[in-house]
């Protein structure tokens, strides 16, 4: 087994939650279903899970569980974009990106009066990666590319940001979570992210 998988039974151990709020947080929609992946193994079939997004999930789930309820918590995880609406300016007084991050989008000939959950999302991702240095402006510059094009097509469903380089030439790619994707020995997965991870933080952020 890989390194990128944990078994339900490490699972539980490692985090202390019972098999019934397991299986009760999955019914909730608060760990997708596509996260238990049923697999063969010397004992029968067994049940794993993608290592870091389950440990990550649950962790989150454990501290915010006493001031939200099930439904709530279910609301935060879910990938479905709701109707919100705001300007540049709200986003900037509610620190969700920062002028940085909106002068690269003018730059890029995206600037728009009002902004849709789905347009927030992407100066979100934009921000992020750009605050942390895991990009450059010009690599900023490219991603509002991509998610502006195509990140309508994962509406609703879990999905992942790639960055690779080769020969220091970057490109992104959006993904549908868990593919597996290979590249000749010249390319380098710089960055994989679920986009999952980052509108559970938005939705924190918008309230």
């Amino acid at each position: 087994m890989t390194d990128d998988l944990i078994s339900k039974k490490e699972l539980l151990d490692l985090t202390g939650i019972s098999y019934g709020q397991l299986y009760r947080w999955k019914r909730k929609n608060l760990i997708p279903e596509e996260w238990f992946i049923r697999k063969s193994s010397y004992t029968g079939q067994e049940t794993f899970f993608p290592k870091q997004q389950i440990l990550l999930r649950i962790d989150k789930i454990l501290n915010m569980k006493d001031g939200l309820s099930l439904d709530e918590l279910a609301d935060v995880f879910s990938p479905t974009l709701g109707e919100v609406e705001m300007s540049a300016q709200q986003l900037l007084e509610r620190n969700i990106v920062s002028q940085v991050s909106l002068d690269l989008l003018k730059e890029a000939g995206r600037e728009q009066p009002q902004y849709a959950l789905e347009q927030i999302m992407m100066l979100y991702v934009l921000d992020k990666l750009l605050m942390s240095g895991d990009i450059t402006r010009q690599e900023g510059a490219l991603l509002i590319d991509v998610m502006s094009e195509h990140y309508y097509r994962f509406t609703g469903k879990p999905s992942e940001l790639v960055l690779i380089r080769k020969m220091g030439v970057p490109s992104f790619m959006l993904v549908t979570a868990g593919t597996e994707f290979y590249f000749d020995n010249g390319v380098k997965v710089v960055l994989r992210q679920p986009m999952g991870t980052f509108m559970e933080e938005l939705k924190l952020k918008l309230g």
